[in-house]
């Protein structure tokens, strides 16, 4: 299986994360997530009263250095391990 087919698959994983998640793992995947799909941050910071988005918007630019390779691979390992530690927390 290649990167982008891991990637694709980790990322529908993603979406049965528990709510457990903490906002801090969430906003990470979701920098990496778009740093791997869209590539450098593209937009303005939204405003100071569009937090959540000002937030997500900072998490993105937080890993704009990473090619789309590494954003793929380190997106795929925090997913292995949110889902391995989820997984611990149940048994």
């Amino acid at each position: 299986m290649g990167l982008q087919e891991e990637f694709e698959e980790y990322a529908e994983k993603a979406k049965t994360l528990p709510d457990s998640t903490t906002n801090e793992d969430k906003l990470l995947l979701y920098g990496l997530y778009k740093q791997a799909t869209v590539g450098p941050v593209n937009t303005g910071r939204p405003g100071i009263f569009n937090l959540k988005d000002r937030y997500k918007w900072d998490a993105w630019k937080a890993v704009e250095g990473k090619s789309k390779e590494e954003a793929m691979a380190d997106y795929i390992t925090k997913v292995k391990q949110l889902l391995e530690e989820a997984a611990a927390s149940t048994s």
